[in-house]
C-alpha cells in the first residue's frame, strides 16, 4: 500500500501558519513536516534558469576572505566569518551572529570550494550568457545566465528586479567589476530568492551607500560594503579583502528541508530527506501532532542535499507516525 500526500511547511503543526518560527530576535527556523505511514511521494516544481552553483562548505560563509577583514562601524552579520590563510579579521566578534573561522583547515577548505564555485560559475562552464547590457538598472529579468558585453557590470541609474519562483536561478558572469549605487536595490519578486543568485566577478566589487543587494558574490579581488548598505546574500573575495561597513549581512534563507521518502517496516522507518548542506539539520517524530509529542530523534549537517537515517524508535504497535525537519538559520 501507498499513501500519497503533499508535502506542507507549518510553524506549529497541525494547523497552517507561517512558514518561519521566530525563535529570537536573531535566528528562525524553517520546518519541512511530513506523515509517514508508508511512503510519503513529494511533488517539485520544475524551476527555471541553471542549476544552482554548489558552494560546498563554503555556503554557511556569510564573509570570506583572503587577506584581511575590516570595518569602521558597520551592524550585525548573520553568519560565520572566514579568512584563509590567518589573516587580520577586523570585524569585531560583537557584530557577528556565527562563528569566525581566522585561517585553519575549515576556512582553508572553503576557500578551495569557493574558487570551484568561481570556476562553475563561469562562461568557461556556463557558456551563451545573455547580453542584456551593462547598465542592469532598470530592467527587469527573468532566470539565467548573462554576461556582461563590457566586462563590468553596473546598478547605479535605477534599481534591478529580478522576477521568478522560488526555485528559480540567476548567474551573472564579469569580467572585472560590480558597481551597486548610492541607494540603489536588487529587488526580487515573484518568489524568487536570494539563495539562487550567484555574481561571479573577476575583480572587485561595490556596495554604495544605503544600498539594499541581493545573492552571493563571488569576487576575485575585494568586496567593499559602503555605509548602511545592506547584503542578503554573501561577500566572498579569493585573493583579496571584504571590507563591511553596512548597516547589516545576512546568510541567505535556506529552503526548508523537504522529504523524499519515508518507508515502514514493522520495527523501524527509513526517512530520507533533502536539506541544504552544510546546515544543522533537526528530525523530529510525533505520534500524535499534538505540540508536546515532538521529540529529537536525530541531528546533522550533512555535506550532500540528500541525507538518509534508520529511524529504530518505531515500533509495531504504533499505527503512524509523523517527522519534521528544520534548520536553524542565523
Amino acid at each position: 500500500m501507498i499513501i500519497r500526500i503533499s508535502q506542507r511547511l507549518a510553524s506549529t503543526p497541525p494547523t497552517l501558519g507561517p512558514q518561519f518560527l521566530q525563535l529570537n530576535r536573531m535566528k528562525r527556523v524553517i520546518i519541512g513536516l511530513g506523515f509517514a505511514l508508508v511512503v510519503m511521494a513529494q511533488q517539485r516544481t520544475l524551476a527555471a534558469g541553471p542549476a544552482p552553483i554548489d558552494l560546498k562548505s563554503a555556503a554557511h560563509f556569510t564573509i570570506l576572505a583572503t587577506a584581511t577583514t575590516t570595518t569602521t562601524g558597520g551592524g550585525i552579520i548573520n553568519g560565520d566569518v572566514g579568512l584563509s590563510p590567518v589573516g587580520s579579521q577586523g570585524i569585531p566578534p560583537g557584530n557577528i551572529n556565527g562563528t569566525i573561522y581566522n585561517g585553519g583547515p575549515i576556512a582553508a577548505q572553503a576557500q578551495l570550494d569557493l574558487n570551484d564555485a568561481v570556476i562553475a560559475a563561469s562562461p568557461a562552464q556556463l557558456p551563451g550568457g545573455i547580453d542584456v547590457g551593462a547598465e542592469l538598472g532598470g530592467k527587469t529579468l527573468v532566470a539565467g545566465v548573462y554576461q556582461s558585453p563590457s566586462g563590468a557590470y553596473d546598478i547605479t541609474s535605477v534599481d534591478l528586479t529580478l522576477n521568478g519562483g522560488p526555485d528559480d536561478v540567476w548567474v551573472f558572469q564579469m569580467a572585472s567589476t560590480l558597481t551597486v549605487g548610492v541607494s540603489r536595490q536588487v529587488i526580487l519578486t515573484g518568489g524568487a530568492q536570494a539563495r539562487n543568485i550567484f555574481w561571479q566577478v573577476g575583480s572587485s566589487a561595490t556596495l554604495g551607500t544605503s544600498s539594499a543587494f541581493a545573492g552571493t558574490i563571488m569576487a576575485y579581488s575585494s568586496i567593499s560594503m559602503n555605509a548602511s548598505s545592506t547584503l542578503d546574500g554573501r561577500a566572498m573575495a579569493q585573493v583579496g579583502a571584504v571590507t563591511f561597513n553596512g548597516a547589516g549581512g545576512n546568510m541567505p534563507q535556506p529552503a526548508a528541508p523537504s522529504f523524499i521518502s519515508i518507508s515502514r517496516a514493522p520495527n523501524s522507518a527509513t526517512v530520507v530527506v533533502s536539506t541544504t548542506p552544510y546546515s544543522l539539520v533537526t528530525l523530529q517524530s510525533s505520534s500524535e501532532l499534538s505540540p508536546a509529542d515532538w521529540l529529537t530523534i536525530a541531528t546533522n549537517t550533512p555535506t550532500t542535499s540528500i541525507w538518509t537515517f534508520s529511524d529504530n524508535t518505531v515500533t509495531a504497535n504504533v499505527p503512524q507516525r509523523f517527522y519534521r525537519a528544520f534548520i536553524v538559520h542565523p
